[in-house]
């Protein structure tokens, strides 16, 4: 019975005996019993003014309690306490995101991996390789780590230069397959997790190109496509301009009766980016491929985009040299690289790719190339200003030149060289080989890959690998039948067939690049049965195991990927170097032998560094694992350590003209996170 129905009936028992007594009349133990209901009735008041509030109560009661001092403050304690901790989270949140570096991209993540695609893998049997055939692979990708996959051009083409003389931008050689091939092999990469970036060719195209047909016919939209001037059959020459590829850069064409521009084969005339309706036409096709859904595009041969509009002659390295026999390193090439308003185009292709990037995680990435050997400083103007963004990074080619002198000081000159003229906050990237240079293993010395390998994963910033590096491949020798590059045809010494031998898979037939007939495009390497992806794969030493080892190690460390890089010591033999993040205890040594013999380093002096090391890998599988001591450090020549040690004392501070880092990051382990620092 409830409290209310209970306390009802009681009063209901009350009036009904006070109305008998005042009719009847009441006796003594009458009026004694009266007495008695009154105290109970009164009892019962107070029993229910004190009951305590129970589940199910009704409103009444509720609102009789909640007005209570000990419920009413309680409750306002625990709302504004859960106003303030809402609020100190939401700051927090804030804090930790305004504190919070950049999360690295997947350009920079990943090394980028170069894939020749004549020479990756063949699917049909023509000797060739093809788009299917890089998609029978793309797990070899996900075995290495590598997130990034560049494929030079398969754009159709005449094949004068091999894909680099493009006739139709909007469509794929029949001789790598079709549209539909790059439609699935670019899906089955994004399922896979993989992007793809496009070699994208703006200087030139094919003289087979629809543009310059209807340019040399006078067609009035297309008539200045290209770079037209006079001159005659039988005449001299415009000015001495001088081709990539030898000889003059003027070619005559009949049908229009002037000459074009070509500064590679006469077969690639230079298109004319003075015009408007060109630089339209090349951003159009920049959005035909991102709505294909490309992740980023490799800007070739970018330098030669314009050329001075006046047509003078270059000045001569040597003026008394005869013009007759002048080639494009005997000209200063003032007039026909690097121009006024290069980069303005460079920067509009750079917005318009900004628009896709728009998408999360679906950043597209700009590379540029341009081989300024010696001027650094206007490779460097590639990345762009503070306030206008153009490319990602510009390829470094600096470490081609490693092949000039094996030692450690001139593998730290050719580091430093980029390290010191890199505008701050930029990323770098690092290049030993690609299809127009000889394999770093040929050129530089086998017993060197591994050393190479590591100095590329180790280095900050992204590493570039060409097809095959990653397991050691070495030139071919191409007899004089044997040529089809183009530029060996023009000059045999010249030719890049050495460098472009099809990928060794296995010890099968053709190395398993092609598995269906007997034909390659190229001669194979002899040492392919042992040098090969399969072979490696099964043995823990090989260059293809440390390669892998070493790309997980650089992935999964916040010291390799974003820490800092401090120099440490270079000599004859030996460059080492830190990499270390603020934060964290843990830091890492590399101490690479280049040079020709066995070395022992004295890092004493160091005292950031404990006593004794531990070698966490070496190229010499028999060292890692040692216990070393600072002062006497034992590599011999191509060897590289890989030395993993803890100090809570960072080298960096102290060392500031010693360090780079391009963001700086700190680690905060209460909480396992970077801030800004």
């Amino acid at each position: 019975m409830k409290s209310t129905d209970y306390l009802n009936i009681l009063n209901e028992s009350t009036l009904c005996n006070g109305s008998a007594a005042g009719t009847i009349g009441a006796e003594p133990g009458e009026k004694q019993q009266d007495a008695t209901a009154v105290k109970l009735d009164s009892d019962v008041a107070e029993e229910y003014t004190q009951i305590k509030p129970y589940a199910g109560m009704p409103k009444e009661v509720l609102l009789l309690y909640s007005s209570q001092a000990r419920y009413r403050v309680t409750r306002e304690i625990l709302f504004w306490l859960t106003v303030a901790c809402t609020l100190a989270l939401v700051a927090l949140t804030i804090t930790v995101i305004a504190l919070s570096p950049r999360c690295l991209s997947w350009w920079q993540a990943s090394p980028v991996y170069q894939i020749y695609p004549r020479s990756f893998k063949d699917s049909d049997g023509d000797g060739v390789g093809d788009l299917k055939g890089i998609k029978e692979q793309l797990d070899h990708f996900l075995y290495l780590n590598i997130k990034a996959v560049w494929i030079s051009p398969f754009y159709r083409s005449p094949m004068k230069d091999f894909g680099y003389d493009v006739e139709d931008f909007r469509d794929i050689d029949p001789l790598f397959g079709n549209m539909q091939d790059f439609e699935e092999l670019l899906a089955e990469m994004h399922n896979k997790g993989l992007k793809l970036i496009m070699d994208f060719i703006p200087n030139h195209t094919s003289d087979r190109h629809v543009w310059f047909n209807l340019s040399r016919a006078r067609d009035p939209h297309y008539e200045d496509y290209y770079v037209w001037t006079n001159c005659s059959a039988t005449g001299p020459k415009p000015n001495n301009w001088v081709s990539i590829f030898g000889n003059s850069s003027w070619t005559f064409d009949e049908v229009r009766g002037q000459c074009y521009l070509h500064q590679f084969l006469k077969e690639q005339p230079d298109l004319n980016f003075r015009n408007p309706h060109v630089l339209q036409e090349m951003k159009d096709i920049i959005h035909f491929w991102l709505e294909k859904g490309v992740d980023g595009f490799r800007m070739d041969a970018v330098k030669h985009m314009l050329e001075a509009a006046h047509l003078r002659d270059e000045p001569q390295v040597d003026p008394n040299q005869p013009p007759s026999a002048m080639t494009e390193w005997d000209l200063f090439h003032d007039y026909t690289t690097s121009q006024v308003g290069l980069h303005d185009l460079l920067r509009e292709w750079r917005a318009e790719m900004d628009i896709y990037s728009r998408e999360p995680g679906r950043y597209r990435f700009m590379v540029t190339e341009s081989y300024d050997y010696e001027e650094v400083d206007k490779t460097m103007m590639y990345y762009g200003t503070r306030l206008v963004k153009e490319s990602d990074f510009p390829f470094n080619f600096y470490l081609l030149d490693l092949p000039h002198n094996t030692s450690g000081f001139w593998v730290q000159h050719l580091v430093n060289l980029w390290m010191t003229n890199m505008p701050e906050g930029k990323w770098p990237n690092w290049v030993v080989g690609n299809h127009d240079r000889p394999r770093i293993s040929s050129s530089v010395g086998p017993i060197y890959t591994r050393v190479i390998n590591m100095l590329l994963l180790t280095l900050p910033g992204t590493p570039t690998t060409y097809y095959g590096e990653e397991i050691g491949m070495e030139n071919i020798n191409v007899t004089q039948s044997q040529i089809q590059d183009p530029a060996g045809k023009y000059n045999a010494s010249a030719s890049r067939d050495p460098e472009r031998s099809p990928m060794q898979w296995s010890g099968d037939m053709n190395a398993g690049f092609n598995n269906k007939t007997n034909i390659t495009w190229l001669p194979l390497h002899p040492d392919y049965t042992s040098v090969n992806v399969e072979v490696q794969m099964k043995d823990a030493s090989s260059v293809l195991a440390q390669y892998r080892f070493l790309n997980t190690l650089r992935q999964s460390e916040l010291q390799l990927h974003r820490g800092w890089f401090c120099y440490v010591h270079a000599d004859a033999n030996v460059f080492s170097y830190l990499r270390e993040l603020d934060g964290l205890n843990q830091a890492y040594l590399m101490v690479l032998n280049f040079g020709k013999d066995s070395a022992i380093t004295d890092l004493s002096s160091i005292s950031e560094l404990p006593q004794q090391l531990k070698v966490l890998m070496s190229t010499n599988q028999v060292n890692s694992g040692k216990v070393v001591q600072k002062s006497h450090i034992l590599t011999e020549a191509g060897e590289g350590l890989v030395i993993q040690y803890s100090n809570p004392t960072r080298f960096n501070p102290s060392h500031q003209t010693q360090c780079y880092v391009s963001e700086k990051a700190c680690y905060l382990g209460a909480m396992d996170i970077l801030y800004k620092c």
